[in-house]
């Protein structure tokens, strides 16, 4: 990247598909919510301040409900989630984040501010298409 290319981050790039759920949320119920939505990923919600944020991706209930032959309204998304969730900072430039995403086997994360407060979630998609035409 030359001096003269503007900083793209993450804050440019991020988008909105998500749904927020409760970890006690049936699989099902999370299914309709993401076709209801249009979102790429679940982000489960802290129980308390203590609690750190969980995700659920489409390739986890393939995963962990459909290939195994689990009933999606008898199995909770707490039982399918990863936790705590590798979130990026607003502020955080692009490159790094594919760097990031890289080294950690992600290809999605939610962004999160300072507050701890979720704004929006990035993924591969938006880092190349978004991040490099920006």
């Amino acid at each position: 990247m030359s001096k003269d290319s503007k900083i793209v981050r993450v804050r440019h790039v991020m988008h909105s598909r998500f749904v927020r759920i409760d970890g006690l949320a049936t699989v099902d119920q999370a299914i309709a919510m993401m076709r209801e939505d249009h979102a790429l990923a679940l982000l489960v919600d802290k129980r308390d301040d203590d609690d750190e944020y969980g995700i659920v991706l489409l390739s986890d209930i393939a995963k962990k409900v459909l290939a195994p032959n689990r009933a999606p309204e008898r199995t909770n998304v707490y039982e399918i989630m990863s936790k705590p969730v590798l979130g990026v900072r607003p502020d955080m430039q692009v490159r790094y984040c594919a760097r990031l995403f890289e080294n950690f086997g992600l290809t999605l994360a939610p962004v999160i501010d300072s507050a701890d407060e979720i704004l929006g979630v990035v993924s591969y998609e938006d880092l190349v298409l978004r991040g490099l035409n920006h």
